[in-house]
């Protein structure tokens, strides 16, 4: 998830004038991208190639991978189109997701993808929430259930960090977030190095066709980073090479996947857990990467949640009652806004002690808002920007990721609520 790129495209800045971008350099852009796409699914990829096996979770992998950059390059190849028809005196800046959504679909546009841009990132905030409470719940079992510690501990801190408005103070937090994610994999390989021995030997490497979906839904969890793409285009010096950093970033993240899962898979079997960290052995070293990712993403998490209150804050601040009472009531907008927030981040943690299972949700989570946002949208949008200067086979292409998206979505959706 998009853990970190906004406090450090925070700091880049930077112009928005045709042709020109940030200041981003394109080893800062590189750096950007896998902060904005590496986040705590990862460490359930293991999972993911129990349930499909070692070579369909590869393949799952590499596919998902691929299709997510090419529906990214979609979405440069709109925003080139919008800026090459507009006159320079009309020209307003970098386009975002919302934006395009508004020049294809209108206001509904708009609405639709802020949608699915807050609820997928309200999914990877959720999943933050369980991966923190199953971790400390694995450390300190005889203290309190998962579901404990998310509303003792998680509650309340988050609850404080919410009235923190400046993504930069939380930058720090952010990067300390993925060097303990680094860690934590690190570990994890080398305790699986050490379990090595016919690494193979009862490893399947097909599961069967249905479990594709799962491991497939996951990858895509994985590698949703996807509304960032266009801020980050548009934070480079030059953004002609943009396309290039963000292919060799996906590329190089599709290659760290792919050992990590396969690592994680051969070494545990079928005793591996949705989380992996929570197969690791009860060892001090072990402890202390899992207490430093769950104090990093405790920090982080409110990362997680400025898009979701930029989107609610907006929304409750343009309406007619709210500005009313904001000139006539003294203090009531400082009081509704962070009501807002408070209420927000409640919600979330109910809806977080209520997941048992953090596997599933991320697949769920990846499945459907994350595919709705990763290829249906950016095909809608490249069909409609792009479309008539296309040649027939780049169209069949967006028309084929177009069904396959809205396919996957549908069959997420009907197996999740035919398991409960």
């Amino acid at each position: 998830m998009a853990a970190a790129a906004a406090p450090l495209l925070a700091q880049e800045g930077g112009s928005t004038r045709r042709g020109g971008g940030g200041g981003a350099t394109s080893a800062q852009t590189l750096g950007n991208v896998v902060v904005s796409i590496v986040g705590t699914g990862v460490l359930g990829l293991p999972y993911a190639f129990r349930a499909a096996g070692w070579l369909a979770g590869s393949v799952g992998v590499a596919a998902a991978g691929f299709a997510t950059l090419y529906c990214m390059l979609l979405l440069v190849d709109c925003r080139d189109k919008l800026e090459e028809d507009e006159d320079e005196e009309c020209y307003h800046g970098h386009y975002t997701y919302g934006d395009l959504g508004e020049k294809c679909l209108g206001t509904i546009g708009r609405c639709l993808t802020e949608i699915l841009i807050l609820v997928s990132q309200a999914g990877g905030s959720v999943a933050y929430l369980i991966f923190i409470g199953q971790n400390l719940h694995s450390i300190f079992s005889q203290l309190m259930s998962p579901a404990g510690f998310i509303f003792a501990i998680l509650l309340p801190v988050q609850i404080a960090l919410s009235f923190i408005r400046s993504l930069s103070s939380l930058s720090p937090f952010s990067i300390f977030a993925d060097v303990c994610n680094v860690l934590a994999m690190a570990i994890v390989i080398k305790e699986d190095l050490q379990l090595f021995d016919h690494p193979f030997s009862n490893r399947s490497a097909f599961n069967g066709l249905w479990a594709v979906p799962f491991s497939f839904g996951v990858a895509v969890f994985c590698f949703e980073g996807f509304s960032m793409t266009l801020a980050l285009e548009a934070s480079m010096a030059e953004r002609r090479k943009f396309r290039l950093v963000l292919s060799q970033a996906v590329a190089a993240i599709i290659t760290v996947y792919v050992c990590f899962g396969v690592c994680g898979y051969l070494a545990y079997g079928e005793a591996t857990k949705d989380i992996i960290t929570l197969n690791l052995p009860n060892t001090w070293l072990s402890a202390a990467v899992k207490v430093g990712l769950c104090i990093a993403l405790a920090f982080t998490f409110p990362v997680m949640m400025h898009p979701i209150h930029e989107i609610v804050e907006t929304r409750f601040t343009s309406s007619g009652c709210f500005q009313k009472l904001s000139r006539n009531v003294r203090g009531a907008e400082w009081l509704g806004l962070h009501s807002s927030r408070i209420l927000v981040v409640t919600i979330l943690t109910v809806v977080a002690s209520f997941i048992p299972a953090f596997g599933s949700f991320i697949s769920f989570v990846g499945s459907t808002m994350c595919a709705l946002l990763s290829f249906v949208l950016p095909a809608i949008f490249h069909l409609s920007i792009v479309g008539s200067s296309m040649p027939l086979w780049r169209r069949v292409l967006d028309y084929g990721i177009l069904l396959f998206g809205l396919g996957f979505a549908g069959y997420g959706l009907v197996t999740a609520l035919s398991s409960h």
